[in-house]
């Protein structure tokens, strides 16, 4: 794959695109064809990997790559397109639940993982998949091991052809090539990008701090906007939290000129997109958990994290 010139060609992954698509190759009897890539959040393996494994492909084979969150999917879809030269819904797309921005050409089809299952059910065989990756792998679900557990079968009995890569930041790689590797008795090859390192300061809130959530943000905020100079990240665990927070901190983003941003899931896809837009000024970006591997959000020099996080779990007891 030809990179951009810039911050492209320097992104960690970039110098291990050749070694990852020699290793996604089956070779002449159909083994192997299997790869796992691990490197950090924002080393570049989501854009460039998925766009490499496309132009190694059969003319016509397309691309699957999961992603487990709505957002990211489309945050994704939109940066290949731009890093290839074209739109979403052309060469690259994406299929979330109700919305889709894919057409004749599409041959890379960013999705979540629930469209995945679905298309699993409707078509056993993949027609016309070349490659299926599993991005973000360390974000285990059911959902995301049955997707893995069905291409793996697929491949052994139905589609020898078919590549599977699985791309983690923070996953042990072990357990996952072995299971890829099980039809060659050996564990699958695992490349490994080593991020790049940057000072990171830590501070921590005065402990026992007894004010409401939105109070202490507003401290945080105001003391990270004068110790940096880029875009500040806020980590809550709501909707309602982001609401409230987003009313405390409004006076003080106005005053330091910033703009002031919610970002989650349930946003319109436009609110999303100017999140994570470069708009010429400072930014508050108030977040779930979502910005916290799912994407990288370029400019960023704070983040403050509130500690909190809101997750469903299930009750063995009643289901």
């Amino acid at each position: 794959m030809t990179l951009r010139p810039g911050a492209l060609a320097g992104l960690p992954v970039a110098d291990v695109l050749d070694e990852v698509v020699a290793a996604s190759r089956p070779d002449a009897a159909g083994r192997g064809g299997s790869v796992g890539v691990t490197a950090p959040p924002g080393s570049g393996k989501t854009m460039l990997v998925p766009a490499a494994l496309l132009d190694d492909l059969p003319r016509g084979a397309r691309v699957d790559l999961l992603q487990p969150r709505r957002l990211a999917a489309r945050s994704v879809a939109g940066q290949i397109a731009r890093l290839r030269g074209g739109e979403v819904g052309g060469e690259v797309g994406y299929h979330v639940r109700f919305d889709a921005r894919v057409g004749p050409a599409t041959r890379l089809v960013v999705q979540t993982t629930g469209i995945m299952l679905r298309r699993l059910l409707d078509d056993v065989e993949l027609a016309g998949t070349g490659c299926g990756g599993l991005d973000e792998f360390h974000e285990r679900s059911v959902e995301m091991d049955l997707v893995l557990g069905r291409l793996v079968r697929i491949r052994a009995t139905l589609r020898p052809d078919l590549r599977i890569a699985v791309m983690s930041a923070t996953l042990a790689a072990e357990p996952v090539a072995r299971l890829l590797g099980a039809s060659r008795g050996t564990p699958c090859p695992v490349v490994t990008a080593t991020g790049r390192m940057y000072p990171v300061e830590i501070r921590y809130g005065r402990h026992g701090d007894q004010r409401d959530l939105e109070e202490l943000v507003v401290a945080a905020v105001g003391g990270a906007i004068r110790a940096t100079d880029g875009h500040v990240l806020v980590f809550l665990p709501g909707v309602g939290e982001i609401t409230r927070a987003e009313q405390a901190v409004s006076a003080l983003a106005d005053r330091e000129g910033c703009m002031l941003l919610p970002l989650f899931g349930d946003l319109p896809p436009e609110a999303q997109d100017r999140a994570l837009a470069d708009l010429g000024r400072r930014k508050i970006i108030l977040a779930t958990n979502v910005a916290e591997t799912s994407l990288t959000i370029p400019g960023v020099t704070a983040v403050i994290d509130s500690g909190l996080a809101r997750q469903m779990r299930v009750a063995g007891a009643t289901g």
